[in-house]
């Protein structure tokens, strides 16, 4: 589990093809600030733009992990097997301060970014979201972009999906992969666990998968 409030900003810093072919995953050598990884082990999980990995190597002296990527994690995800910056967050611990909302680290679908501009002192970001997930999508909502727990200021519903706008903070463009996204980012949008649950008890449904 974790909370979708960033701990780091990492880079992929390298991407290798496990095979040649479309079945074949990735394996991502990911940088990281300086002593993030000093509590870190192997097995450990860290959220990659909002979908949880497994590390698989760590070199604490060049603040560097690796993480393997399956081709069916590539293909349900955005922007993880691309050069460039990315949103690290580790593992919620039981103890742990719960500063955002809970998040699983399992996308549940890819956004398009509409609109990015600053308005005032802070930033106006909208997000396409598919319209499998427009219901879950509500004013004052939570919502999580590349792995970042965000508020939603404002919903619109469109013929090809459902509009979110979202408010983002100095704070939060400087301390996050967030600022670097442009209008048709595509971006990973994990739902409102809480959400999902209640959307399953209205449904009315009974059965029950052996």
């Amino acid at each position: 589990m974790f909370t979708g409030i960033i701990t780091g900003v990492g880079r992929v810093a390298a991407v290798h093809a496990q095979g040649n072919s479309p079945t074949h995953g990735k394996h991502l050598t990911i940088t990281c600030p300086e002593h993030y990884l000093d509590d870190v082990g192997l097995g450990d999980s860290i959220a990659l733009n909002g979908a949880c990995m497994t590390v698989t190597s760590l070199d604490v002296a060049t603040h560097q992990f690796t993480i393997d990527i399956s081709a069916e994690s590539l293909d349900k995800t955005a922007g993880l097997d691309a050069i460039g910056p990315i949103n690290l967050e580790k593992a919620l611990r039981a103890n742990d301060r719960l500063g955002g909302h809970l998040v699983s680290g399992h996308v549940d679908g890819i956004g398009t970014i509409t609109h990015f501009a600053q308005v005032g002192e802070s930033w106006e970001l909208r997000v396409l979201a598919p319209k499998t997930l427009g219901k879950y999508l509500a004013y004052k909502g939570s919502i999580t972009i590349n792995g970042v727990s965000l508020t939603v200021n404002r919903i619109a519903d469109l013929p090809d999906g459902c509009e979110a706008s979202i408010n983002l903070i100095p704070h939060t463009v400087d301390n996050t992969a967030l600022g670097s996204l442009k209008c048709g980012s595509q971006v990973n949008l994990e739902i409102d666990l809480i959400a999902r649950y209640v959307e399953r008890m209205l449904s009315g449904s009974s059965s029950a998968s052996a």
